[in-house]
């Protein structure tokens, strides 16, 4: 498989010590190069008459690559490497995230009001019209990440304390973002009832429920049964957040190729929690063929040994009970899209797609196909990577669907708003800018989420 291009999430920092002439300077970064790092910084540490001490900072591909390049560094002569450091283990060291008051409490009075006994009148407003706690509490601008830790990333099962890095991320994101406080709460069950009970009891808290990296089909009647039961907006993330943005990027994509939904035919490998959610919102979108694919090939009306998930899907799906293994239904596919793991499609299998093909290869971090092969041979190419062009990331729809929804105290988040997200994010990209390496915004672009929102809370006063 082509080596994924070097990133920052396996960068590392070198700290050097080396004589003083800057040809020993020069010498590291040629080391680097040649076992094909890419430099990133270059800090001076400490200059002493003898020698000098440099903090060097590279990308690499992969962990063992970023012990190549350490060794590298290493066969230099007169140049001795004093430590090595991770630079993603050290910005998560002690966690990413932390509570800060608002106000400070400095004296009598400030902690008079802040607690007891000032706060007791605040509590018994509350206690008459509990409308207020809105206005009083945490709650209009909260969100609770929640997950078991079942379907990390491309991990899978790890745990829930395995799974604390990615909910304090998520919580990161919610607030440089949306200017949302939310909080990361990974739950040791992976029991439906318990987790929907201890949601449930949780819920007075917050003002939204983010269900995070829970496996399927469980988190299809967690999500479900939670909407139902609570009246603050409750969105599985891995399902719909995926959803809107692959909805976005597509709309854009058809828009270079001048294709039509009804007329594609898209093709899916992977239809767990994202698969469903990506084809429900396609299909709402106007797509009429659409064919899914798990390990045993494509999913079709009668075939043997599906779950009820999957035999629902079939209902919805490849209208011509087309059979067969992804290399055999993707052919003259208009669009493939993956959400399963590396290695699932290859070059061949692209070329054997419709003339100008869309391929959003998803699987993190290693997609399904590497973009370094599939681009010369498609029109648009995605990925869920932020080291390549046209990253569909689910920062760009969640941090905003919860503002608008959490702005108008919305009970639920329905698929009108979700649509209107998707819709949203793709507007911004204007006809001039748009082209095969721009069908969708960056995340740090700042007018997405003030877009989203409003999408949102325009799309949440009309009935479903």
């Amino acid at each position: 498989m082509t080596q994924l291009t070097p990133n920052s999430s396996n960068s590392i920092t070198v700290r050097l010590k080396m004589p003083h002439p800057s040809s020993y300077l020069a010498n590291v970064i040629d080391a680097i190069g040649t076992a094909e790092g890419v430099l990133s910084a270059a800090t001076l540490v400490t200059k002493n008459k003898g020698y000098v001490e440099w903090d060097i900072t590279a990308d690499a591909a992969s962990a063992d690559h970023a012990q190549a390049i350490v060794a590298a560094i290493q066969n230099l002569s007169e140049t001795e490497v004093l430590s090595v450091l991770d630079c993603t283990f050290e910005l998560h060291r002690q966690g990413k995230i932390s509570v800060e008051s608002k106000h400070p409490i400095e004296n009598k009075d400030q902690l008079s009001m802040a607690y007891t006994p000032g706060v007791g009148r605040v509590c018994s407003a509350i206690a008459e019209d509990p409308a207020k706690v809105f206005e009083y509490t945490i709650k209009s601008h909260t969100v609770a990440v929640i997950s078991d830790g079942s379907a990390v990333l491309g991990l899978g099962d790890i745990g829930p304390k395995a799974a604390i890095p990615v909910m304090e991320g998520k919580a990161m994101i919610f607030k440089a973002f949306a200017g949302l406080d939310a909080f990361p709460i990974c739950l040791d069950t992976k029991d439906v009832e318990e987790i929907i009970k201890t949601v449930q009891y949780l819920a007075p808290v917050f003002g939204g429920i983010n269900l995070e990296d829970i496996s399927a089909p469980r988190c299809f009647e967690i999500e479900d049964r939670l909407k139902e039961l609570l009246d603050i907006p409750v969105m599985h993330d891995d399902q719909h957040g995926t959803a809107v943005v692959t909805l976005a990027a597509l709309l854009n994509a058809l828009k270079i190729v001048k294709k039509k939904p009804e007329d594609l035919k898209v093709v899916f490998t992977g239809v767990g929690a994202a698969g469903v959610a990506c084809t429900k919102i396609l299909l709402q979108a106007g797509v009429k063929n659409i064919i899914g694919c798990d390990r045993s090939g494509a999913i079709y009306r009668g075939r043997k040994g599906l779950n009820d998930t999957k035999i629902a899907y079939a209902e919805l799906t490849n209208p011509h009970d087309e059979q067969g293994t992804i290399q055999e239904v993707i052919k003259g596919a208009d669009v493939f899209v993956g959400l399963s793991g590396p290695g699932t499609v290859s070059l061949e299998d692209i070329k054997n797609m419709a003339t100008q093909p869309i391929v959003f290869a998803m699987a993190n971090p290693v997609p399904e196909i590497p973009p370094e092969l599939a681009g010369p041979h498609v029109a648009v190419m995605a990925t869920g990577r932020s080291d390549y062009p046209n990253q569909i990331n689910n920062a760009l729809a969640y941090p905003g669907i919860f503002k608008g929804a959490l702005n108008c105290k919305a009970q639920k988040i329905t698929e009108k708003m979700k649509m209107a997200a998707a819709q949203a994010i793709a507007d911004l990209i204007s006809p001039e800018e748009l082209n095969p390496d721009y069908i969708i915004p960056s995340v740090f672009d700042p007018r997405v989420v003030p877009a989203v929102a409003a999408a949102v809370e325009q799309a949440a006063t009309q009935p479903e």
